[in-house]
């Protein structure tokens, strides 16, 4: 039997409380039920189309550009970081685009910008799927993540940071990531988007404040499936299993040869987890 279409994927502009921004979408465009997608750093929603194509057979899918990537405005000073000010923009996307009972599917940052929505929109947060983020608790930075976090030496890392260098080092910590990903993260990697990452890097959540929420989300025991690049360079494999500690009856699922971007390096494999997943909870 021939595998069905994928669905169109549609976009259209977005703006909320001045941010302005631009949304994908798949689907039935006026369903209460979304699966909603949040994408982390240096991406945009544009990762998300192969998942969002299929996931479109079966349920409205969302994906947003956050705020200081993609295709969204580069917030200033003012936006609250790092979860704060994400996480109010998500929700009020969502709540102009009518998605009442949603299903997340987050990757790197948009872990926790998801999630902070989903503490305190717990009506609204049906079910999750992390991809190599979550309720990181004890996690360290990665090697360039420590150059960032420090004044003056992070800026001169980012004005170095050319196309060449950019992707000569996401090919070395990411092996398999085909290269027209790497170009499209490096086409919106201007001004704008490095100041950003700059302060997301140098404001970081403590893990008082994760074991927390940890112990939050555990009480609402949501259905969870964890998938995890085993390989990933920037957030060790140990944190696939800890995200039991905040959704208990997760399905811990670890790809070992893919890296930070399982659903780019390995999307058969990702998807083979995160479309059964998500058809046997939307409507359920």
């Amino acid at each position: 039997m021939a595998e069905p279409a994928a669905a169109t994927v549609r976009e259209r502009p977005l703006s909320v409380d001045g941010i302005r921004s631009r949304v994908l979408e798949t689907g039935p465009e006026e369903a209460s039920e979304a699966v909603v997608f949040v994408h982390g750093n240096p991406n945009s929603a544009d990762e998300w189309r192969d998942l969002m194509g299929r996931t479109g057979e079966f349920a409205r899918s969302i994906a947003p550009d956050m705020p200081g990537f993609g295709k969204a405005d580069r917030p200033g000073g003012e936006f609250k970081i790092p979860v704060e000010g994400a996480a109010t923009f998500l929700g009020g996307a969502l709540d102009q685009l009518g998605a009442t009972r949603v299903h997340l599917v987050l990757h790197d940052f948009g872990g926790p910008w998801g999630l902070a929505w989903a503490a305190t929109h717990p009506d609204a947060f049906a079910s999750v799927v992390l991809i190599n983020t979550g309720v990181l608790i004890g996690f360290e930075q990665h090697r360039v993540g420590r150059l960032w976090a420090r004044p003056v030496v992070g800026e001169v890392v980012m004005a170095l940071t050319s196309r060449g260098r950019f992707s000569k080092a996401m090919r070395e910590a990411n092996p398999k990531l085909p290269a027209r990903d790497i170009d499209a993260m490096y086409d919106d990697y201007d001004r704008g988007t490095r100041r950003m990452v700059l302060r997301l890097y140098r404001n970081r959540t403590n893990d008082e404040v994760l074991e927390a929420a940890a112990a939050h989300f555990a009480g609402l025991d949501r259905p969870a499936l964890v998938v995890w690049g085993g390989a990933d360079p920037f957030v060790p494999v140990r944190h696939a299993e800890q995200q039991k500690r905040a959704f208990p009856s997760a399905e811990v699922v670890v790809l070992p040869d893919s890296s930070h971007w399982p659903f780019l390096d390995d999307p058969e494999g990702v998807a083979a987890q995160v479309v059964p997943f998500l058809r046997s909870r939307v409507a359920a």
